[in-house]
């Protein structure tokens, strides 16, 4: 079993002078190092729960030639890759080579505080540019760094340039996010978008019969992509070229891929049987293996494109700059390793004697394994060009623009926290113009539909390239698309999934280019649950945004069940990195927005999601107060959680709300007053907040809970009734402030199309309900 091919002068002068024998070397050491770092987390270092620790030496192997021609040979130091979650790694074994990681980490791969899982922006301790670990995630995560980068550049400049490099591996193409992406029509004009597919036919569990790369070429072709193919090497090519050598090809092309993989498995005698076939070629191929040894019998179909150092090469120069390229480069998982096309290698882990074998084979020291090259020997001196090549400087971050954190402006009249956000966004323009200046709106086709229409007439649309307005002189448009390279909303295709990743990377180019910006994304609510995987991975990987959910709730009551969102503000309470709100009043959605706003692109901020209404609201219910200290304070308890909105004299029962339904809570302790059972209205802007205050209190997180003893103070602890436009137990926690009975009241089955109060009243939520709920706790 061999690695790549020898070099010949030939192979040199054809890669522009690179000696491919040092790099094949220096090939040879990083499948040693990415090996030998899973099998020290798994056969060396003490395990004493007896957990499986895991790792993935075989998909490592696949990408080791891929990732070692693209390092050493092709990238430049703007370019950024992001690497397949399996083959961590061997990105790890690279920037070690590179002098970016000590070598006290190579033993911590999967240990607490140690190399993570997959490659991670956040907590790996070298350089990774991407973090991945959810398939089909990372992969299409440098298309959004890539138009992140094009609007800081367009708006700021400083963000660099270079390629954005996606390293996938086929299995990935089965995710959908994948295609989303590819797909969209923002993505056509990005030619620094490099994918270079892994294509070893091979998934977790087996090998893909039916797995077709003509068929996935066709459809990158068809959506504008330069699409480019590495099947072959050398070995392979030169035999091809030789009399009978066509059989030889077709044999192999027509084959499916099990036969192939169990070909690769065989020895030298059976394959000169089984490899003829049984068609018009046989006695042709039996011919060509006749005059070949046994060892290149065995090698020759091991011998494919995505393992030949010059066939890659060959292959990164011809990637065209103007267009989205995808390389297919053909791979045997598990290359070079004893577990190589076997089908069930996924997982599988090399014995200390294999480890042994490897060594010897590859130059290594198993007894030393962490070796570096010889000081002055050519392989050292490949690895300090390199490492000069790509260093950075980052750009130091900067601190992000001032931002009031009130208007000053008390709405009135009747309004949605809908139609709030659209003209806080006009506010911004006219109060704080720099800070307006770093927001980017994104949505998925619902623009107009989500009352951005103002925002998006005044700040433009982006574009890669300025594009004539068809509509501009047409009276009867009133939503106006000047596409621009200086616009501020990205509009993409309809696509949640899409739309979250361009969020996490609009969010992290503070981090990147040092440039803060203030992104805020716009997205029916009930698709906030499509959205949610790769929404949750940006904001681990760092990104920060705002995140806003609307219509919500069964306020799309017309629509249908469908359409009427149930469990997003448990996915807001639940979900790390981010502060879920749900404002009642137009004030209220201001100032959280706001807050929201200044905990942006920053070290140590966080993303924010606003679940709105279109219900209009009559804002004079929110009874803000004329005397400018008790309106801060208001302010401060709104941002924090809540605020007691009304406040009986001598309370019978509590009744907290969050959203639009304090409407409903305010009619029904009208009615209960009348009944003589007075109730305190409690109006709750973000149950995840009040839980953290709640964990805060109890000692199990860190941070402040005065806003339980502003909104639930125990002296006025009473039995209560919470209600909301969702799952009732996002607030069922708030009888364990003060330990009183409760009754929670939400929705918690599909609905169906009607008005909002047969809506209401099907779901219990009604104020029929809310006095129903608080006359039994008052008995």
């Amino acid at each position: 079993m061999t690695g790549t091919a020898p070099a010949t002068d030939a192979d040199a002068r054809r890669n522009g002078g690179q000696d491919l024998k040092t790099l094949t070397a220096v090939e040879q050491r990083v499948l040693w190092l990415a090996t030998s770092v899973i099998d020290h987390a798994n056969r060396v270092r003490p395990n004493p729960s007896g957990l499986k620790v895991g790792g993935h030496q075989a998909s490592s192997a696949s990408m080791t030639s891929i990732m070692t021609a693209l390092w050493f040979h092709e990238l430049g130091r703007d370019d950024r890759v992001s690497v397949k979650p399996h083959a961590s790694p061997v990105l790890h074994a690279v920037n070690y080579l590179l002098g970016e990681l000590d070598e006290s980490y190579l033993t911590t791969l999967r240990s607490y505080g140690g190399l993570q899982s997959y490659p991670s922006r956040e907590k790996d301790p070298d350089p990774v540019d991407y973090s991945t670990g959810s398939v089909g995630i990372g992969a299409t995560a440098p298309i959004w760094g890539a138009i992140a980068r094009r609007y800081v550049n367009g708006r700021f400049g400083g963000g660099s340039s270079g390629r954005q490099y996606s390293l996938l591996g086929d299995a990935e193409l089965d995710e959908g996010a994948c295609w989303e992406a590819v797909l969209d029509p923002a993505v056509t004009d990005l030619g620094e978008i490099v994918w270079i597919v892994d294509f070893n036919r091979q998934s977790l569990d087996r090998v893909v019969p039916n797995i077709s790369a003509t068929r996935l070429q066709g459809m990158f072709d068809a959506a504008g992509w330069q699409v480019i193919t590495v099947k072959y090497g050398r070995l392979l090519e030169e035999l091809f070229a030789r009399p009978d050598g066509d059989a030889l090809r077709a044999r192999i092309d027509e084959m499916t891929n099990p036969e192939y993989q169990r070909l690769l498995r065989c020895s030298a005698e059976q394959l000169r049987e089984r490899l003829p076939g049984s068609g018009p070629g046989q006695k042709a191929i039996a011919q060509l293996l006749a005059g070949l040894d046994d060892d290149s019998v065995v090698n020759l179909l091991r011998n494919l494109g995505g393992h030949d150092l010059g066939a890659l090469i060959d292959a990164y120069s011809r990637i065209d700059d103007t267009r989205p390229t995808v390389v297919f480069a053909y791979t045997v998982k598990g290359h070079g390793l004893p577990t190589a096309g076997h089908p069930q290698n996924h997982s599988a882990l090399l014995t200390g004697e294999q480890m042994q074998e490897l060594a010897a084979r590859v130059g290594a020291d198993a007894d030393a394994p962490w070796a570096r090259f010889q000081p002055g020997s050519a392989e050292a001196e490949l690895c300090e060009r390199t490492a000069a090549k790509l260093r950075r400087q980052d750009a130091p971050p900067q601190q992000p623009p001032a931002l009031p954190a009130d208007f000053g402006r008390t709405p009135s009249g009747k309004g949605s926290t809908q139609q709030a956000l659209g003209r806080a966004l006009l506010d911004l323009t006219r109060q704080a113009p720099e800070a307006a200046g770093h927001v980017v709106t994104v949505c998925p086709d619902v623009a107009s539909t989500t009352n951005l229409g103002g925002w998006l007439n005044k700040v433009g649309t982006w574009s890669a390239t300025q594009r004539r307005d068809w509509f501009d002189d047409d009276a009867e448009t009133i939503l106006h698309w000047r596409e621009q390279p200086a616009g501020q909303h990205i509009e993409l295709g309809i696509a949640e999934t899409n739309l979250v990743g361009l969020l996490g990377e609009l969010g992290a180019t503070w981090s990147r280019w040092g440039t803060p910006l203030l992104p805020i994304g716009v997205v029916y609510d009930p698709f906030v649950g499509r959205a949610l995987e790769p929404w949750s991975f940006g904001m681990y990987a760092g990104g920060q945004s705002i995140l806003v959910g609307t219509p919500s709730g069964v306020s799309l009551a017309p629509e249908g069940g469908a359409h009427q969102s149930v469990i997003t503000p448990s996915i807001g309470l639940e979900q790390p990195g981010c502060t879920a709100y749900e404002p009642a009043f137009a004030l209220d959605l201001e100032w959280c927005l706001l807050a929201g706003l200044a905990n942006l692109g920053k070290a140590g901020g966080s993303s924010t999601y606003l679940r709105l209404s279109t219900r209009p609201v009559d804002q004079a219910l929110a009874a803000v107060p004329d005397d400018s200290a008790a309106r801060e304070r208001r302010r401060r308890q709104s941002v924090a959680g809540g605020y007691l909105l009304r406040r009986h004299e001598n309370p019978s029962l509590t009744i907290a709300a969050a959203g639009v339904m304090v409407t409903e809570a305010l009619t029904a302790a009208d009615r209960l007053e009348g009944l003589g059972v007075g109730a305190d209205v409690v109006c709750v802007t973000s149950p995840d907040l009040l839980f953290r205050a709640v964990q805060a209190r109890q000692g199990l997180q860190d941070g402040p809970d005065w806003i339980l003893d502003q909104t639930f103070p125990r002296e006025r602890a009473r039995p209560l009734v919470t209600v909301l436009d969702g799952h009732p137990h996002t607030l069922a926690f708030l009888a364990g402030i003060n330990e009183v009975p409760a009754r929670a009241l939400g929705v918690t089955g599909f609905g169906q199309s009607g008005n909002l109060a047969d809506v209401h009243r099907h779901h219990g939520i009604d104020a029929d309900g809310i006095v129903a709920a608080a006359l039994d706790l008052a008995d």
